[in-house]
């Protein structure tokens, strides 16, 4: 199990949103190349990206600055989420070094592109599930569907999906804990590896997710609580490593 440090941009700065609220964001730093090699040097083992204008606005906004991330670290996986609506974007962040691309709101609103993107960049393509009390969010977490993320992940299932990241906006940023239930509900009825996000807070949580790592954890994204300090990326990943073999 992978613990995976985040960088949230907006306007070309590293921030953290409260509950997915761009009104709600603190800045942690104005040079996110700086920052992701500060992960990279705690031992991260993949960052995921995310280009929060982008989700809003529905085409990639900090596009630059992730090249620059994926270049500086060549070797290093990313993943990077936020504005993915089209086969040019994702072959534009492809060639630009970025290893996963992840699809959200046009997965929710579109599935069968998802299916269709799967075949063009086969092993690349990664959904993102963001829930509200286990209905599916979209359009930033500014809309919340009729569409449970358990019924989604399994139309999924078939696609050759890598993975999905499943997000509880209640915990996002709110230093909370995590959702281990409804993660590991999804992993099991979707039958497909899922990185948590939202909430995990300190080497707890990340304990709690580990020992349930064979139902179909394979990571944890975690934000906030490594930029305030409660929660040490090398730590984590050692105890991840311990605790897995």
């Amino acid at each position: 199990m992978l613990v995976i440090p985040a960088i949230d941009l907006k306007d070309g700065q590293c921030v953290r949103l409260r509950q997915g609220r761009m009104d709600d964001s603190t800045v942690f730093s104005n040079d996110p190349v700086d920052m992701a090699a500060r992960w990279v040097e705690a031992g991260a083992r993949r960052l995921h990206l995310v280009d929060l204008n982008g989700a809003f606005a529905g085409e990639p906004v900090n596009g630059e600055v992730v090249k620059a991330i994926a270049q500086a670290f060549p070797k290093l996986p990313i993943q990077i989420g936020g504005g993915i609506r089209s086969a040019a974007i994702i072959e534009t962040y492809l060639k630009a070094g970025v290893q996963y691309v992840i699809i959200g709101t046009k997965a929710v609103k579109e599935p069968e592109f998802v299916s269709q993107m799967c075949r063009e960049f086969p092993g690349h393509i990664i959904v993102g599930l963001d829930a509200q009390d286990g209905m599916v969010a979209t359009d930033g977490w500014a809309e919340v569907s009729n569409i449970s993320a358990i019924e989604l992940g399994k139309r999924f299932r078939d696609d050759g999906v890598d993975s999905i990241v499943y997000t509880d906006i209640s915990r996002d940023g709110m230093m909370q804990g995590v959702n281990v239930e409804a993660t590991v509900q999804l992993a099991v009825e979707s039958g497909l590896p899922v990185i948590a996000s939202g909430g995990v807070t300190n080497l707890a949580d990340i304990e709690a997710l580990a020992k349930v790592a064979h139902q179909g954890i394979c990571g944890a994204i975690t934000g906030r609580a490594i930029y305030e300090g409660t929660l040490d990326v090398r730590e984590a990943q050692a105890l991840c490593d311990k605790l897995l073999g």
